[in-house]
């Protein structure tokens, strides 16, 4: 077949052009580009290559090509056909780290938060931005929240306030208390007028106002508050001197760094504004089938093609071997003129070694990290007994409250990584009554009867299947498997009296400790925890449906008095015939009186 394709590459022209690869069945797994299409198609095809390589070129049944009238045309048609096809052996980049991020803040809600968002739209929210990336971003954001006492816990008001203590960082002088019923609304409002001050650079008003406010309060001799002001105007200041820095602007260097590791490469692009460095952008790669030169310029493709604005200059390590073109190609997609420089020495060669070194240290990072999950799932094949690594991991728990609102929750670890999309939550519809075993059992069949009916949504099957509970859960569970004609293996995850993982267990009850390997001790247990939370969160939600709007609304409850309650007491309507006694024996004694009040006023 290679001689076959050899004489048919040694026919084309020696013009430039664009060539794809072809795979038996038609599918096209590499684009690329040439000068010279003969010259570079044929020497696929002779001589000896890297693995890499040489993997491609063993699955290449034909090749197609595309003559062109110069090289940029060609880069041009290269970048196209990747973008449209996304052929499996050239570097593609992802999509997640490639614009410029925003502020977002919507002033029509009551309580408004900052977030983190890709774009703007049309949606009567406010933007400020874009910022030079989403690490400095969330900076910013983390400094105004701070500067200004603004909440940065997970509480949402006004639903909260009054249910629950301050935490730690209202006592730490960084949040207002905006939980607590004597913080007025207005006080929050004024913050975030301030917030947007700062925002839109005017935070020398703001420092002034502030300035005025701390003189007001020593005069009053009110020196707390007076040093509390002071301190703030001291982080305002030094955020003035970061927005002055990052707000609305653009880094005018970048440097770019690759780094080709034994087992994964990296890509990596540091931004500077006036010689100071920004921020940093890296890919992890797959290694690449091209040489440096060809794998930065194709990087560097993708890279500012995704982004909304350009630096003026880009200090690259080599010269690519479509220097001009390149640098034409990023022009026009700027606007504007964009100079492509190879630094030999001095401190831009330093800026383009510091970026190598980054990239250098994310590549190595991420082999370590893959090495360690390699062995966990090495080790799991092997204590198992398992055919194969298991790749896919499916995890299963119940969470109930009595007979009310069981639910079930499967979780999949692919590769030793929560994938969270594939997650699925399940109400029992077959009980009236407790009954872990049963549950497990109602979710399985269905589970797996979806599998086998050809539902998308389960199409793939584990290579493994782990129960929170022991030998008769684990028991229970793969007698379902294997009664509808499936070959997967279950384990249970047995806990130790303090509720942490111990040991995965048989279904005939045997036990596979993992306490002398550290690593897989700490994944087991990962998968069990989350596993917990999901189907405790799922289960709350549906509480929260059914009893909130009954519950929420009494000053002290929250979120984990609730569920106690719910849990001692089984039902609402038990909670509201109990006495002020009983319910200390839940909930503080304010709190009981609270909901004893509470209901009262409710009959009345």
């Amino acid at each position: 077949m290679s001689h076959n394709l050899y004489k048919k590459a040694m026919d084309l022209p020696q013009k430039p052009g664009v060539y794809q690869m072809l795979a038996a069945d038609g599918e096209t797994i590499y684009v690329g580009k040439a000068k010279s299409l003969r010259n570079r198609v044929s020497s696929y095809f002779t001589g000896s290559h890297e693995d890499k390589t040489a993997a491609m070129v063993s699955k290449v049944a034909d090749f197609a090509v595309i003559v062109c009238a110069n090289e940029f045309e060609a880069l041009i048609l290269e970048n196209s056909l990747i973008k449209e096809l996304a052929p499996r052996y050239n570097i593609l980049l992802k999509d997640d780290k490639a614009y410029y991020p925003y502020i977002r803040l919507d002033l029509r809600s009551a309580y408004p938060r900052f977030s983190v968002v890709s774009k703007c739209s049309d949606d009567g929210a406010s933007y400020f931005g874009p910022y030079g990336g989403r690490f400095i971003t969330k900076g910013v954001i983390r400094a105004v929240e701070h500067a200004l006492g603004l909440p940065t816990c997970s509480r949402k008001f006004p639903r909260d306030i009054g249910k629950e203590r301050p935490c730690l960082n209202h006592h730490m002088g960084q949040c207002r208390g905006w939980c607590m019923p004597e913080t007025p609304q207005w006080e929050y409002d004024l913050c975030l007028t301030r917030a947007v001050m700062l925002l839109e650079g005017k935070s020398a008003d703001l420092i002034h106002d502030l300035q005025q406010e701390m003189e007001v309060a020593a005069e009053e001799m009110r020196f707390e508050l007076a040093a509390s002001l002071r301190d703030r105007i001291r982080v305002l200041e030094s955020l003035e001197m970061r927005q002055n820095v990052v707000a609305l602007s653009v880094a005018d260097t970048d440097a770019i760094g690759f780094y080709r590791g034994a087992a994964k490469s990296a890509f990596a692009v540091l931004h500077y504004i006036g010689g100071r460095l920004l921020d940093k952008d890296y890919e992890l790669i797959e290694n690449p089938l091209e040489n440096t030169a060809a794998a930065i310029s194709a990087l560097v493709k993708q890279y500012y093609q995704r982004r909304e604005r350009h630096p003026s200059t880009i200090y690259l390590p080599v010269a690519p071997d479509d220097l001009e073109p390149l640098e034409e190609f990023l022009s026009r997609e700027a606007g504007r003129r964009i100079k492509i420089l190879i630094p030999r020495r001095g401190e831009k060669r330093q800026l383009i070694e510091a970026a190598r070194e980054n990239a250098k240290v994310e590549a190595e990072r991420a082999a370590s990290q893959e090495e360690k999950v390699r062995g966990i799932l090495q080790w799991l094949q092997k204590a198992l007994g398992l055919g194969r690594p298991p790749m896919r991991i499916e995890a299963y728990d119940i969470s109930n409250l009595g007979a009310d609102d069981i639910v079930a929750a499967m979780t999949v670890f692919q590769n030793a990584r929560p994938i969270k999309r594939d997650y699925r939550k399940f109400r029992i519809k077959s009980l009236a009554a407790q009954d872990d075993y049963r549950s497990m059992e109602e979710v399985l069949t269905r589970r797996f009867r979806r599998y086998l009916d050809g539902d998308t949504s389960f199409a793939q099957l584990p290579d493994l299947v782990l129960i929170d509970g022991g030998a008769a859960h684990a028991k229970g569970a793969a007698h379902v498997v294997t009664e509808l004609g499936l070959n997967v293996p279950v384990y249970g995850m047995v806990k130790d009296a303090k509720h942490r993982t111990r040991a995965l267990i048989t279904p005939g009850g045997g036990e596979i400790s993992m306490e002398a390997v550290p690593q897989v001790f700490s994944f087991i247990g990962t998968i069990q925890e989350e596993t917990h939370r999901f189907a405790i969160a799922y289960q709350r939600s549906l509480r929260t449906k059914n009893y909130g709007s009954t519950l929420d609304d009494i000053p002290g409850v929250g979120a984990k008095r609730r569920d106690d309650l719910l849990k001692h007491f089984k039902t609402v309507k038990r909670i509201k015939e109990a006495k002020v006694e009983e319910l200390r024996q839940v909930v503080p004694k304010h709190t009981a009186e609270a909901i004893a009040a509470h209901f009262v006023r409710d009959a009345e």
